[in-house]
Formats: C-alpha cells, sequence, structure tokens
C-alpha cells in the first residue's frame, strides 16, 4: 500500500509523516486481532521506559466510571486507519478528501472511522464552505497515539 503525501487544506503539499509507511504496513498485514503477523513476542527492549518509575508507589484508585470511559476512549483509538488519522490531523486540520488522498483509503471507509471519532470526542469537524474540516479537539490522545507508534517502531 503507498502513502501519498498528503495535502493541506491550504493545498500546499508536504511530506509523509514519520511512521507512516510503518503503519501502513501493519494496516496490509493485520492478523484477526489487528496486530501485525510478524510483530512476534515482546521483548525487554523498553525496559529503559520503565526504568525510572517507582515500583512501590500504588496507583491511584479510580472509579469503574472512569475506567468505563478511559476503556471506550481507547477503544475508538483501536483501528489502525483512525490512529493513521490521528496522526494526520496532529500535523493539521484536514478535510475527507485530504485524509483519503493521504491514506489511500476509500472515501466512505475515512468517513465511517471519523464518525467514531467524532463521537468518542477524539476530533471535531468544523464546515467552511462545502467541506468539512476535522481537527483534534486535543493533543492529550494524539500523545498516546505517537507513543504507540514508537514504541512498535523501537521493538
Amino acid at each position: 500500500m503507498e502513502v501519498r503525501p498528503a495535502r493541506t487544506t491550504d493545498r500546499g503539499a508536504r511530506p509523509p509523516l514519520p511512521g507512516m509507511g510503518t503503519l501502513m504496513s501493519i494496516v496490509a498485514g493485520a492478523g484477526p486481532a489487528g496486530r501485525a503477523a510478524d510483530a512476534g513476542p515482546p521483548t525487554d527492549d523498553h525496559a529503559e521506559h520503565a526504568a525510572g518509575r517507582p515500583r512501590s508507589t500504588p496507583a491511584p484508585v479510580r472509579t469503574p466510571r472512569t475506567l468505563a470511559a478511559a476503556g471506550d476512549l481507547l477503544r475508538a483509538l483501536a483501528a489502525p486507519v483512525r490512529i493513521a488519522i490521528v496522526l494526520q490531523l496532529l500535523e493539521s486540520d484536514r478535510c475527507v478528501h485530504d485524509l483519503v488522498d493521504a491514506l489511500a483509503v476509500a472515501q466512505p471507509l475515512i468517513s465511517q472511522h471519523l464518525r467514531v471519532l467524532k463521537s468518542a470526542g477524539v476530533v471535531h469537524g468544523e464546515r467552511r464552505g462545502r467541506e468539512v474540516v476535522y481537527s483534534l479537539v486535543d493533543d492529550h490522545l494524539a500523545h498516546i497515539v505517537v507513543d504507540a507508534v514508537a514504541h512498535v517502531e523501537e521493538g
């Protein structure tokens, strides 16, 4: 699957995002659980990320409602195309056809994934003439996505 550069809403060209080739290969090679077939078992390569954290301090107890809402939010991000959309929107606001061009995914599928992200409060759309331009509600969730992609690329 070829990843083409995205067009910004002002029609200026820009290069593809770093890591999008890897992300798109995950999309193309994902098995039924959404995990790349060649990902292999987890390794200890990420031990340095846990190195500075104290293990003796218990995590704060969260309410079941908070945990359920966090689970719903993570489920909204749990599709490779939605991850790719968030990465694109992190760079700049985009309309549907910009996302179609950048991700080489059919327009109805992009629209369906945008509906999921919108209903989860991850993105919002603003009508500008005949187009709806989508943007991230905030960068908190984008950091989760960027960290997840970086984690996969490290391993």
